[in-house]
């Protein structure tokens, strides 16, 4: 007997999160219905999800929350769970990385590579995130803060261990060079090259002494493995390597697919396949960042109002509808908008009119006319041709948009299938042969609307099971996997009354529901504005100067010659300031968001002219500009003096 293809395919792991949004569904619902569509087609599927449970966040958490992070997370992961089971996500395996095997082949593949030289001690000094774990240089902070949440950073340095990642530069360029397809999308393979591979490689911090909720390193108990080594390993640690029975990772590695958002495709796409070099393991075959799910172009969170669980738009409109929009909606590799009355309006045109609309009229003619029952056809006219001929290329299409990971591709063929079977109704009017006693072609017509149904139901399975299935049972069929999905079969012999599949949304009423929730959100939020304004307000003044304090500092009236905005930041402008005697500084300011930079231009300012040169975001910066900041917005503070006035 023929051994089945293997098909390996990974989400990441999630950050222990008790506020999940509909963004957070979109890898996994990715992920599952390429799961599916490879278990149907004969593969041997291992479909990997699970949590990311160490790190200074959760630590710092459950200390606030007065119990273990163990304790701590353990509900959260319940609700995860949760979650997928109502979206239907038909995983192999949940890995916890608390989970004591992970634990285990964590600290072995750290000691392997430490023992082989690819870890070396040393020490770290840094500007560290906590919400994002990640330590930047000073010339990566916006403002002096994070780069990627906006949030503060604080200076830390300590021991650590470092991962040679610099030793295999050369190597891994080499390998990609003959593996092009490791990184998916190709803007991210250009990505990565010009901003990381290009500029050469870093060794990379892999452990941390501060933190204790992670995985002790077995040689040395002061230090803890960091996020990247614990997190990365659970492809490998979920399939058993270096355990007593690695028979998983023998039928599986490499993986197939590894699907993950665009912000951590540096870690997937470097650290991860030069852990693997290192170890002198496969690399996986595929590596997908794909975009986000946006609300109006902004990232979803409970903070900006724009949250709403999952699991309320499953209770109002069924799993597979959402399911359907986030993978027929958003293009794949790009970001994708996130509308409830978009998803709405998909669900009434799509899900309802083409798709239910086209299956309860058909097994309502087929009773009406047939008592529930029709034979197979036995006379095929051009046009019967024609629709037989689209259904029979539709698995062929699928696969091919599939191969390319292109879902919304795939889900467009078999609507373009869908609409061309009630396109057929309109052309050959059952009504009309029915009362013309045309028994045999009205046969054959419903026969070939049936087939269409049945074929379009078994590609659909993938992607919305529930609806699928509940085809098959009106439909009263057997022949429900992809080795039946051609026409030719035997007759049907349909249920009595049909199920309505999707029932219509009132989109107006909806629309209006969204907007007094919009509106009200806006006023909540207004109104926090306004009581954390009073509150700033309220805080006692900073701590009394001497005067020689004061006098430390150099202010000297400037006039900006020009302004542009910074080419890495959206919040920062670039001016040039002359401040008399050829004295022409460069200087970076956060104020984007409140001044057009043509509007700075001829401006007198007043500089903090003896600041140390410092580099934001790659671009120099040699003073401040002193700015007045009141409840709404920042104002620029201007003089009349002449250029080269010092302020006392």
């Amino acid at each position: 007997m023929e051994e089945k293809k293997t098909y390996y395919v990974t989400t990441p792991i999630y950050y222990p999160s008790d506020n999940f949004h509909v963004g957070h569904c979109y890898t996994t619902c990715i992920a599952d219905a390429l799961a599916r569509y490879k278990r149907e087609k004969g593969y041997d599927v291992f479909f990997l999800t699970g949590s990311d449970e160490h790190g200074q966040k959760i630590e710092d958490r459950a200390k606030k929350a007065g119990v273990s992070p163990k304790e701590f997370v353990d509900p959260i992961i319940d609700n995860a769970k949760d979650l997928w089971k109502q979206l239907n996500i038909s995983y192999d395996k949940f890995i916890r990385t608390t989970d004591p095997e992970h634990v285990a082949c964590v600290q072995k593949i750290f000691k392997r590579l430490y023992d082989q030289g690819d870890i070396y001690k040393g020490s770290y000094e840094g500007w560290y995130c906590t919400p994002c774990e990640s330590f930047w240089t000073e010339a990566q902070l916006v403002d002096g803060k994070c780069p990627d949440c906006g949030r503060e950073v604080k200076l830390m340095k300590e021991e650590a261990y470092f991962f040679r990642l610099s030793k295999y530069q050369a190597q891994f360029e080499e390998y990609l060079n003959a593996h092009r397809d490791l990184m998916q999308p190709e803007s991210r393979y250009n990505e990565m090259m010009n901003n990381f591979l290009k500029p050469g490689l870093k060794d990379l911090c892999v452990s941390r002494s501060s933190v204790k909720w992670g995985i002790p390193v077995t040689f040395d108990e002061k230090q803890t493995v960091y996020v990247w080594i614990d997190a990365l390993s659970n492809y490998i640690s979920a399939l058993g390597y270096l355990s007593d029975d690695d028979s998983l990772f023998k039928k599986y590695w490499p993986a197939d697919l590894h699907l993950i958002g665009k912000e951590i495709f540096r870690f997937h796409t470097i650290i991860w396949p030069i852990m693997l070099m290192a170890l002198g393991l496969p690399l996986p075959k595929k590596v997908y960042g794909h975009g986000w799910l946006t609300i109006d172009g902004g990232k979803i969170s409970k903070s900006k109002g724009n949250y709403k669980d999952p699991r309320e738009f499953i209770k109002d409109y069924g799993a597979d509808t959402l399911r359907y929009y986030i993978l027929s909606e958003v293009p794949f590799g790009s970001d994708g908008n996130f509308s409830e009355l978009l998803m709405v309006e998909r669900r009434n045109s799509d899900l309802a009119n083409i798709l239910g609309n086209l299956v309860n009229r058909t097994i309502t003619m087929t009773n009406k006319y047939f008592g529930g029952k029709v034979h197979r056809l036995k006379k095929v006219t051009a046009l019967d041709k024609e629709v037989m001929l689209e259904l029979n290329s539709l698995a062929q299409d699928v696969d091919d948009k599939l191969e390319a990971l292109d879902i919304p591709a795939a889900l467009k063929a078999i609507f373009e299938r869908l609409s061309r079977l009630n396109k057929y109704i309109d052309e050959t009017m059952p009504w009309v042969l029915a009362k013309e006693e045309q028994n045999e072609r009205l046969n054959d017509v419903l026969y070939l609307i049936l087939e269409g149904i049945r074929i379009c139901a078994i590609e659909l399975k993938p992607f919305i099971p529930d609806t699928a299935e509940k085809i098959f049972h009106m439909l009263n069929t057997k022949h429900t996997s992809f080795a039946y999905a051609k026409v030719g079969l035997g007759g049907f012999e349909v249920v009595e009354k049909p199920e309505i599949l999707f029932e219509r949304i009132d989109e107006k009423a909806l629309k209006e529901k969204l907007d007094a929730e919009e509106k009200a959100a806006e006023e909540e939020a207004k109104k926090k504005e306004a009581e954390e304004a009073k509150k700033a307000k309220q805080q006692p003044q900073k701590a009394e100067i001497e005067i020689e304090d004061f006098n430390k500092i150099d202010l000297i009236v400037g006039k900006v010659l020009e302004c542009h905005k910074h080419p890495d930041a959206d919040r920062l402008l670039v001016s040039k300031v002359d401040l008399g005697n050829g004295d022409i500084r460069q200087v970076v300011s956060g104020i984007a968001e409140y001044v057009a930079p043509e509007n700075m231009v001829d401006r007198k300012v007043i500089v903090v002219a003896n600041l140390k040169p410092v580099k934001i975001r790659g671009v120099e910066s040699h003073g401040m500009l002193l700015v007045g900041e009141d409840e709404e917005l920042i104002n620029i503070i201007t003089s009349t003096c002449a250029i080269g006035t010092k302020v006392r």
